[in-house]
């Protein structure tokens, strides 16, 4: 297996701090495909999946799956083209993010800093697309 796949499959341990470059976003609360590997879940917050229906037990945001993406999109610098997956490309500066440990398959739930030093989850909770997961918000904080 390639170094490049093994740091892809692997959940960043929780409360490491680490960098992740977005590349790609598949709905609005992730995964966000990060340039150095891991595959982010926001923390704290819950959208629709993207063929519109919520999953049991977390919280159902009425935005579409489709504007909670888009709003993501947005601030992780825009819309860069699609990959034959779905997903949709992004570029923009690194994120400083924290883990809160495994999300699932091989993604990292992550509270994270856009460049600009304002939380992601909270960004996105500002946008309405999503709502907060208070199971796993905990004492989270929005500065």
């Amino acid at each position: 297996m390639s170094l490049l796949l093994a740091l892809a499959l692997t959940v960043v341990p929780q409360d490491q701090t680490f960098t992740c470059t977005p590349t790609a976003v598949w709905d609005g609360d992730g995964p966000v495909w990060c340039a150095e590997g891991p595959r982010l879940r926001l923390a704290g917050i819950a959208a629709r999946e993207m063929d519109g229906h919520c999953r049991a037990n977390q919280p159902c945001p009425d935005a579409t799956a489709i504007a909670a993406r888009d709003a993501l999109v947005e601030l992780l610098g825009g819309a860069r083209g699609t990959l034959a997956t779905g997903h949709v490309r992004v570029r923009t500066a690194s994120l400083s993010c924290r883990s809160a440990g495994p999300a699932g398959g091989s993604r990292t739930a992550a509270w994270c800093l856009l460049p600009d030093g304002r939380d992601l989850s909270c960004a996105m909770l500002r946008t309405g697309t999503v709502l907060r997961w208070d199971r796993y918000w905990r004492d989270h904080r929005c500065g």
